[in-house]
């Protein structure tokens, strides 16, 4: 029997998940609304990828880009979790960055 993953907003009861308890007064986390990224680790849009978009909340605060907040994001309890449930199939952050990038 397998245990479903939870996606980041389930992990973290932030609430910001679209009809999340907290949507309405923090805004919904884009990482709850990233559909290409939707299916990563077995996550809901960027739900188990969360650290590849900008704009994530962290300790009440909400992050900018992949670039600023990525250091941070590596000391997070819910990244080091999909990191192990992952691997060895754990997909690199450059990975993942490219398929949220614009560029073709």
């Amino acid at each position: 029997m397998s245990t479903k993953k939870k996606n980041c907003w389930e992990y973290k009861k932030c609430g910001r998940e679209t009809g999340g308890e907290h949507a309405k007064d923090l805004g919904i986390c884009p990482a709850s609304e990233e559909g290409r990224l939707d299916g990563t680790h077995s996550g809901q849009n960027a739900g188990r990828s969360c650290w590849i978009v900008a704009g994530t909340l962290c300790q009440g605060s909400v992050q900018g880009t992949f670039a600023q907040k990525y250091q941070s994001c590596e000391q997070c309890d819910f990244y080091r979790v999909v990191k192990e449930e992952e691997f060895p199939r754990f997909l690199l952050s450059a990975l993942l960055l490219k398929k949220i990038s614009n560029k073709p």
